[in-house]
């Protein structure tokens, strides 16, 4: 197999891009170029990086789809390292991903995860089922455990509609790979705690796609009141969560527009009652 410098000495691409190969566009890349994967690093003994984190990711399902939210604050250490980035990403038409961890690894290994479900598709002809696209990401992350085991963790999360059940369906992984189904709801980050706490007392089975935005929000603003990692909506900035719904109809992320409103009302209701919507007793 050739290497990198041979790249281009003949003219033309190398043996290896002419060969039929596996639909796995990352196990190609561990053979022909493993240093451009996550994990193919390495760090020099004893050495620390402080990068920037992002959190705080939702996600829920609806009747016919699934929401995934996240909010638009990185840090790193105590520090406000950015205040608009983005942790919501789809994988393919009909998935989300959302990061949590250390930013930069997180956004690179969500662009190779789409690269792999696009080469597949072209490879086999079809599109990997949800489970597959949930397994690959899995694989993905326990490459990435050396550099986690490093301080530099990833710790994804996985939406997707399941064209075999017409539902939405929710993963959530750890730092080795391991690959969960979640059920009507979940959060990952360092606000999850608070976001969950909030989702189990705003979830309905009945939700709309509108009312899950709602409560994806509601559990937001939650998770920023009492993480400070977690970014609340700044309405100055013009700068609100990322909010994206996958259905039969393929991916859509809520513009800003749209979401605007949203946000402007949920806050307006916290005005009154700072603490959000209360739940029912019975």
């Amino acid at each position: 197999m050739e290497s990198n410098a041979d790249w281009g000495t003949r003219g033309g691409l190398p043996q290896a891009f002419l060969t039929p190969g596996i639909s796995s566009f990352s196990e190609f890349l561990k053979g022909f170029a493993p240093e451009y994967l996550p994990g193919g690093r390495t760090l020099p003994a004893g050495a620390t990086v402080d990068a920037p984190h992002g959190t705080t990711i939702v996600a829920l399902t609806f009747p016919g789809g699934v929401l995934m939210a996240g909010d638009r604050r990185a840090t790193m250490g105590n520090f406000i390292a950015q205040r608009d980035i983005e942790k919501v990403f789809p994988g393919d038409e009909f998935s989300a991903v959302g990061i949590a961890g250390t930013a930069g690894m997180a956004v690179e290994m969500v662009r190779l995860f789409q690269l792999e479900l696009e080469h597949y598709e072209k490879i086999e002809g079809v599109t990997l089922s949800t489970d597959g696209k949930a397994n690959r990401l899995a694989t993905m992350i326990r490459g990435n455990l050396g550099m986690a085991m490093q301080g530099l963790a990833v710790v994804p999360m996985f939406a997707g509609y399941d064209a075999e059940t017409g539902q939405g369906r929710i993963f959530s992984y750890d730092v080795t790979g391991g690959l969960y189904e979640e059920h009507d709801f979940y959060s990952v980050g360092s606000g999850s705690m608070f976001a969950r706490g909030a989702l189990k007392k705003l979830f309905r089975p009945d939700f709309s796609a509108e009312d899950a935005a709602v409560a994806a929000v509601q559990a937001l603003y939650d998770a920023a009141d009492d993480d400070s990692a977690t970014g609340g909506p700044d309405l100055f900035r013009k700068i609100f969560p990322v909010v994206a719904v996958v259905t039969e109809d393929g991916y859509r992320r809520l513009p800003d527009e749209e979401l605007g409103a949203l946000v402007e009302g949920v806050v307006d209701a916290r005005r009154v009652v700072p603490d959000g919507p209360r739940s029912p007793l019975r």
